[in-house]
């Protein structure tokens, strides 16, 4: 479908597709009085808009029902074990039971389900991302798995208008790499969070873990913009090293940094378990 194909629907029907990429009903409603859309720029600038300066809590919860369940063993396993995703580790079923008991825990202690853009990551990944996860407040969480669901919807957006250009949308503002110099290999599957302080306390706004090459290159949405503030990066540097039976000086990393304007800031970190250093790259 193109643009102007979407644009010649009727309103209550373009306002179910818009529903299938997001699932908040105030958030449609809100959409839609901007259709017909004149590019699909103006759509995803007012789409995100309206999600972070529209909507509350009320709406982002009403959006996570939207989403099936994956948290029981057989969802899991047809999930991971069946290879639906293509391209990704196939689980094992330690791991599928770990992702079972973890996703209770997680709807149990935050009262929604958890939500996250999967794609392409595999099962382990998944698992150490929801026990990290867990050890948020459910203020935290909340504004993470929002920022979660605005990445599904923008891929669903490329999924509705599959004949549109998107090529327009910018990757995250906020990109790390991390290098483990004892090794001179990259430092993967690094916890990391990205915190911003609020009422004076340093809370997490998004959470990742660094990929094979050590990099995460999806912490924020595509083409979300943080306001120019003082920000934080903490690296779990303990559990890397406890990973490789190794000791280490410095238990968690912390690079605090401000952004000026809505430029790319780039957070990279040179590790050893005995030194450190960063920089801003490019």
């Amino acid at each position: 479908m193109t643009l102007t194909d979407f644009n010649n629907l009727d309103q209550e029907i373009a306002a179910k597709h818009l529903s299938e990429c997001c699932g908040a009903a105030l958030w449609v409603t809100l959409l839609m009085r901007h259709f017909p859309f004149p590019t699909v720029e103006v759509l995803v600038e007012k789409a995100t808009k309206i999600w972070y300066e529209g909507c509350s809590a009320t709406d982002w919860k009403e959006s996570f029902t939207h989403h099936p369940k994956i948290g029981d063993v057989e969802s899991l396993t047809q999930k991971f074990a069946g290879k639906e995703q293509a391209g990704v580790a196939v689980a094992t079923i330690e791991t599928i039971l770990a992702l079972a008991q973890a996703n209770t825990d997680y709807e149990n202690k935050f009262g929604f389900i958890f939500i996250v853009c999967a794609t392409g990551k595999s099962a382990d990944e998944m698992l150490q991302l929801l026990l990290d996860r867990l050890k948020n407040s459910v203020e935290e969480e909340l504004n993470i798995a929002m920022g979660e669901q605005h990445k599904i919807s923008l891929i669903r957006f490329g999924k509705l208008l599959i004949q549109a250009d998107f090529t327009f949308l910018k990757g995250s503002q906020i990109t790390t790499h991390v290098l483990d110099t004892t090794l001179g290999l990259p430092g993967k599957n690094i916890a990391i969070r990205l915190q911003s302080k609020r009422n004076n306390i340093w809370q997490t706004i998004a959470q990742g873990i660094t990929n094979e090459d050590g990099r995460i290159y999806d912490l924020l949405p595509q083409n979300r913009t943080l306001s120019p503030h003082n920000y934080k990066m903490v690296f779990d540097t303990h559990a890397y090293f406890t990973q490789q039976n190794l000791k280490t000086f410095y238990p968690e990393v912390s690079i605090l940094f401000t952004t000026f304007d809505e430029s790319h800031y780039h957070i990279p970190l040179l590790l050893n378990p005995f030194g450190y250093n960063t920089y801003r790259g490019s």
